[in-house]
C-alpha cells in the first residue's frame, strides 16, 4: 500500500451513525447529473489492472447517477434498492471511468449466491432514482476521504457511512496487496464488505490461520492468516 493505516479499519471505522448520507456526502444527485446512457469509456479500464498512480487522485467531488435498473432476483426477502454513483471527471489512465460496466459489476456481486441475499434473507433491486436504500459509490481517493469523514480512511482505504458504500477508485481499480493479480476478486470483497455494514455486519478477526477469512475481516489491510475469501457465503 501508498499509505498507512489511519485510525481504523479496511472499511475505516465501524459504520458511525451520521445521518442518512453521512456528515460529508454530497446532495443527492438530480436526473441532470446522471451519467449518459451509452459510455464511451473503454472496457479495458474498468476490467485491468493499473497501477495506483494512474487513478486520478481527485475528481469534481460531483457525484453522478448510473443510469438503469436491474432486477432483484427472483426468491423471498424484502426488497433493497440501492443506486450506483460515480464521481464526476474520475479518470484512470487519463481515460474516463466506464460508469454502466462498475454498475453491472457490483449487481453481479449483490445477486451472486454467494453473497448477503442468501444469509441476509435480501433482494437488491438497482435503481436510478432521486432515492434508494443504499448508495454504492465509486470515487477518487480525495472524495472518498470527504464522504467518509470523519472516518480515517488516508486516501487508500473505503468505508460505509450513513447509508453509502463508498468504494475507493484506488482500491476499484489497483487492488489490493492481499489479493496479489487478482482485481476482479478483490472488487468482490470490496463490495460485499462494505454492503455487509449496511446490512449491520460488524468486523470480524480471522477464526483460524489457513481458514478463509470471513468477509467482514479488514483484508485491504491483512488477512490476518487467514485466506482471501470475497464472499459471505462462499458455498451458495
Amino acid at each position: 500500500m501508498d499509505a498507512q493505516p489511519v485510525a481504523g479499519a479496511d472499511s475505516a471505522l465501524e459504520p458511525a451513525p451520521v445521518g442518512p448520507r453521512g456528515p460529508q456526502a454530497a446532495p443527492d444527485p438530480t436526473p441532470e447529473a446522471a451519467l449518459p446512457a451509452t459510455s464511451t469509456a473503454t472496457t479495458l479500464v474498468a476490467e485491468s489492472e493499473v497501477a495506483e498512480s494512474e487513478v486520478a487522485q481527485a475528481g469534481t467531488g460531483r457525484l453522478l447517477v448510473v443510469p438503469g435498473t436491474r432486477a432483484e432476483t427472483d426468491q423471498d426477502g424484502r426488497v433493497v434498492s440501492y443506486r450506483v454513483l460515480v464521481e464526476e471527471g474520475l479518470t484512470v489512465a487519463g481515460a474516463p471511468v466506464d460508469g454502466l460496466l462498475i454498475a453491472d459489476t457490483v449487481h453481479a456481486v449483490l445477486t451472486a449466491p454467494q453473497g448477503w441475499q442468501g444469509v441476509d434473507g435480501v433482494r437488491f433491486r438497482g435503481v436510478d432514482g432521486s432515492r434508494a436504500d443504499m448508495d454504492v459509490v465509486i470515487a477518487s481517493p480525495d472524495t472518498t476521504d470527504q464522504l467518509c469523514a470523519p472516518l480515517g480512511t488516508g486516501g487508500w482505504l473505503s468505508c460505509f457511512n450513513g447509508s453509502a458504500a463508498v468504494l475507493n477508485a484506488r482500491r476499484w481499480f489497483a487492488g489490493a496487496q492481499t489479493y496479489g493479480q487478482d482485481v476482479v476478486t478483490y472488487r468482490t470483497y470490496l463490495v460485499s464488505h462494505e454492503v455487509g455494514h449496511y446490512l449491520g455486519h460488524q468486523h470480524e478477526g480471522c477464526p483460524s490461520a489457513g481458514l478463509p477469512a470471513p468477509v467482514m475481516v479488514q483484508q485491504t489491510k491483512s488477512l490476518e492468516g487467514c485466506l482471501a475469501n470475497p464472499w459471505p457465503n462462499p458455498a451458495g
